[in-house]
């Protein structure tokens, strides 16, 4: 059964049980924020994603191009990246969607393969004889606007919010709401 994403936590409210209201409001600071709270796991995955993506260029990059190797590196991770987002960051389980989330997860990775190749074109335009630490530096950084992307993307097309659904019998309150 496919849950809703965090950001619609509200939209549970609509029972009106205390035990929802508990739960919505136990969080404290900035955590009271669902998207904070996605941030942070996305931040999370992506610290995970990022690792392997560069260790699988460092590994790729003695023997073939540059952006070969970022390609082929962001394509292996971009399964992975899709998966754990979908579960950690979005509180998305099921097989609904999947395979749409995955193609459209394919398709955030096309942009983010755009960002760092452009990067790396850049960087050999400027510096033919750079190094393979100025290129993963490179990756690095302008994978930071792609992870910008990604997260925008993510949230707002991939996984958007869902809509607020009324309880059998709505309060005043949920109906004002609207």
């Amino acid at each position: 059964m496919e849950t809703a994403a965090e950001t619609t936590e509200p939209r549970h409210a609509t029972s009106g049980s205390p035990a929802v209201r508990h739960r919505l409001n136990r969080q404290k600071g900035l955590l009271r924020y669902p998207v904070i709270r996605q941030l942070i796991r996305f931040t999370g995955v992506g610290i995970i994603c990022t690792a392997s993506s560069l260790a699988i260029y460092a590994m790729l990059r003695p023997w073939v191009d540059p952006q070969i190797a970022n390609a082929i590196a962001l394509v292996l991770t971009s399964l992975l990246n899709t998966a754990l987002n979908r579960r950690l960051t979005f509180k998305i389980t099921g097989s609904k969607r999947r395979a749409n989330d995955h193609f459209s997860g394919v398709i955030v990775i096309l942009i983010a393969l755009l960002i760092t190749g452009g990067s790396l074109g850049i960087l050999h335009l400027l510096r033919p004889e750079a190094t393979v630490s100025e290129e993963l530096w490179t990756t690095t950084l302008s994978g930071f606007v792609a992870t910008a992307v990604r997260f925008t993307l993510l949230r707002h097309w991939i996984f958007p919010p869902r809509p607020p659904r009324l309880a059998a019998h709505p309060t005043a309150s949920q109906l004002c709401a609207l």
